[in-house]
């Protein structure tokens, strides 16, 4: 059940990107905090599973810098720069030495204005239950591919999973095709918005429209919850689908990675 007032347009951007950052902080199974250093640690080697997501006050960079560093030592991890960082972050960054890997689009859409997107034939996209190792197996192997959650990661993965899979704020999607498995998302509601995540689709099922449906199932039980701005981060490939679902970039995350010397 939604407990904050819903945002009401897309432009409202601090929602948004809070949003993003409730959903990054519950990945934190081995530590996080969402003060002036925003930062989550799963304890998994993948470099998105560990990272800061804000530096709010650049007066404490020294601190802030030494306490990232000692709270992600001995795992991948990257920096998110959002405009709602420290306004002078990225020249922190650049002269600590970190090295800009990426951007990538905050994109959001009114949910009255979402373009109608048909499910595939042979694909039926349904609400996963359950909160068991054998359910929340079959949701991280079934996304796990196309994020980089190889074989070694899995087991980790699905205990956090199980937390995440209790938490109301989060309803997750799966479209099945074949007897299987076959695609993933995930709608979190927290902050007023509809944040949209973990869409991903098994290799052979590409380019059906799987991925556009399961973020429609998401955007669709937003909007049932009152809801009316949905809100993603989106990769290189996913970014025009969305586009013509109704979505457009309102921000950007740039993505910093942290010099080798301080592994």
């Amino acid at each position: 059940m939604t407990v904050q007032s819903a945002v009401k347009g897309v432009d409202e951007l601090a929602p948004q990107l809070a949003n993003c950052r409730a959903y990054w902080l519950g990945w934190g199974a081995a530590g996080r905090s969402d003060d002036d250093l925003a930062h989550y640690r799963s304890g998994l080697a993948h470099t998105q599973l560990n990272g800061v997501l804000r530096l709010r006050d650049e007066a404490g960079a020294a601190q802030a810098l030494a306490r990232a560093r000692t709270a992600l030592a001995g795992v991948p991890w990257l920096w998110w720069v959002a405009p709602d960082s420290a306004p002078g972050t990225v020249d922190l960054l650049a002269r600590e030495g970190f090295e800009r890997v990426g951007a990538m689009p905050v994109m959001a859409v009114a949910l009255d204005r979402v373009a109608e997107v048909p499910t595939p034939p042979g694909v039926e996209i349904e609400v996963l239950e359950g909160t068991d190792p054998a359910t929340c197996g079959e949701w991280v192997r079934t996304y796990g591919p196309s994020f980089g959650v190889g074989p070694e990661l899995v087991d980790a993965s699905v205990r956090i999973e199980e937390d995440w899979a209790k938490d109301p704020r989060a309803v997750r999607f799966v479209a099945r095709a074949d007897g299987r498995a076959v695609g993933t998302a995930l709608l979190f509601d927290a902050h007023g918005v509809a944040g949209v995540y973990i869409v991903a689709t098994a290799e052979a099922y590409r380019r059906r429209g799987i991925g556009a449906a399961l973020t429609a199932a998401a955007l669709a039980e937003g909007r049932r919850r009152g809801l009316h701005v949905g809100t993603l981060q989106a990769s290189s490939l996913g970014a025009s689908v969305y586009a013509g679902m109704g979505f457009e970039k309102v921000a950007e995350y740039e993505l910093f990675r942290p010099p080798t010397t301080w592994n």
